[in-house]
């Protein structure tokens, strides 16, 4: 799943290069990921956050208690009740957008924003449907094909700049249509993707009334305090950024290329871990094996720290030469290069515990506790818009950096507080007794990559692309190495039983024992 998700998320590196080609860190480039945002506020709140947290457990434990007849009635009925909310919503949000709009005029940068969001919201709808979808392969145990989904979505949205955008107009606020219009073929396609699979698992849609069917029922009250957690995750995204665009648009683009490169080992490690996490751990709530449900979440956490302590301390240290290389062309210019690189710096030590937090609180969904993690969760909102709103002002999209790094801080030791005192056992020993060779290591390895970084530029430069690859890859590579090499030497779990994959993998015979 892991290599799965490594392969989308590259390809989703290749897009936003191909977007900061296309747009740079511009106003118009803002006005887009402001619009963005909002149907994304609607698909975290009833598809892949709150909705797919409450009915995978429930979906789980059908697969375990009822008969399949049984279990794909539930699923149809839950999807119809979706169907009816996301469709009403989008209606809704159109017509009030529309109306809006002929209320004007506006500043460019307003009504672009608006326009845009009219197109894109439909596509709250399909991506709503293609999270449930994809929850449900993953409580089957199909894990590769929903994380290769993401491939379809990127290969559309990149097709849409070079294809559809030379044909809606010469200036860049008219050819970022093309962009709006390809979010909603791509997310059409995503959905699309998941079907063939779930079908040789047996599931057939057919329409499910979800007045008044216990399933629905249930899966409601559950998600309601997730969808209150999430609406204020997502409330405050939109708020802070708001702020940020009411300030200066550039600030926005110049925070998200800087977040899109965080959330690469993010996607790779946190996302792929938690949402295996979530059905697995499911089931071993289901049958009371609360001896394994903790060794599980505590071998994903070891694993999670080994590499993701790596990951944080390889985009703190080479944050500028890897912005460079990424998106330093077309309108992307280099002045905004140390502007996206002190973002990037300001969030990659919050790296971890942005990983950490997905896990533990998908730890508490499995137990059926939706309620506490929309509790803390809230409470660390409130944190990070403070935050955000105060150091936005002196630090632009640095600010806004360090206050999600604090607030993801804040979150992930709140949430380990309050997951130990509710399984009465959660020492996590392991880590504890290797956290100092891990840092060790990593001080080595951050020491080697930032001697080798400055000694490639100041006797190479980055002139050109070739250059460029070989300031980023070349620290990189040895700083890893070095890294995994002292960790191998005192025999630090995760280290070794990553060595024993990688030679299984390849056909070895591993020598090292976990």
């Amino acid at each position: 799943m892991a290599a799965a998700t490594l392969t989308s998320r590259i390809l989703g590196m290749v897009r936003e290069m191909v977007y900061s080609w296309f747009m740079g860190a511009t106003w118009v480039a803002g006005a887009f990921q402001v619009a963005f945002m909002v149907p994304n506020l609607f698909r975290r709140l009833l598809g892949e956050g709150a909705l797919t947290a409450a009915f995978i457990p429930i979906f789980k434990e059908k697969e375990r208690t009822a008969t399949e007849a049984e279990m794909w009635r539930a699923a149809n009925a839950v999807i119809s009740g979706l169907i009816i909310a996301a469709t009403i919503i989008t209606a809704l949000a159109m017509l009030g957008i529309t109306v809006v709009l002929a209320g004007g005029p506006y500043a460019a940068k307003t009504e672009l924003m608006l326009r845009l969001l009219r197109v894109m919201f439909p596509y709250m709808l399909l991506i709503c449907l293609t999270a449930v979808l994809m929850g449900m392969l993953n409580a089957r145990g199909h894990f590769f094909i929903p994380a290769t989904g993401a491939l379809i979505m990127n290969v559309v949205m990149i097709a849409s700049v070079y294809l559809l955008a030379p044909r809606l107009g010469l200036e860049l606020h008219q050819k970022i249509y093309a962009l709006a219009f390809g979010v909603l073929v791509a997310g059409a396609a995503q959905a699309a993707f998941q079907l063939p699979t779930l079908y040789t698992e047996g599931f057939r849609y057919y329409w499910v009334s979800p007045v008044g069917d216990a399933t629905v029922q249930r899966v409601v009250r559950q998600m309601v305090p997730g969808m209150i957690g999430v609406a204020a995750f997502q409330l405050n995204v939109v708020v802070t950024q708001g702020v940020a665009y009411w300030v200066d648009p550039v600030i926005v683009a110049q925070f998200n290329y800087a977040i899109r490169l965080m959330e690469l080992p993010q996607g790779v490690f946190g996302i792929s871990l938690a949402t295996y996490l979530l059905p697995t751990l499911s089931g071993l709530a289901t049958e009371k094996k609360y001896d394994e449900f903790r060794s599980t979440l505590n071998q994903g956490v070891d694993h999670l720290t080994f590499v993701n302590l790596l990951a944080a301390m390889l985009l703190l240290v080479q944050a500028e030469p890897i912005i460079r290389l990424l998106f330093e062309h077309g309108r992307f210019v280099p002045s905004d290069t140390p502007e996206s690189a002190f973002a990037l710096m300001c969030l990659a030590p919050g790296l971890l515990a942005f990983s950490l937090s997905n896990i533990l609180a998908r730890s508490f969904y499995a137990l059926g506790d939706t309620k506490t993690p929309m509790k803390i969760s809230i409470f660390c909102l409130g944190i990070n818009l403070l935050a955000a709103v105060v150091l936005v002002w002196r630090f632009r999209a640095g600010g806004l950096a360090m206050a999600n790094s604090l607030s993801a801080t804040c979150n992930a030791s709140l949430l380990f507080y309050a997951l130990r005192r509710k399984l009465g056992r959660l020492d996590f020993e392991s880590i504890r007794g290797t956290i100092l060779q891990m840092l060790g290591a990593l001080l080595v390895a951050g020491l080697t990559a930032w001697g080798l970084m400055h000694w490639w530029t100041n006797n190479f430069g980055h002139t050109d692309v070739w250059r460029r690859l070989g300031e980023v890859f070349m620290p990189m590579t040895v700083a890893s190495l070095i890294y995994w090499g002292i960790t191998l030497w005192f025999k630090v779990p995760p280290a070794t039983e990553i060595g024993a994959l990688v030679f299984q993998r390849f056909g070895g015979r591993p020598k090292l024992q976990p």
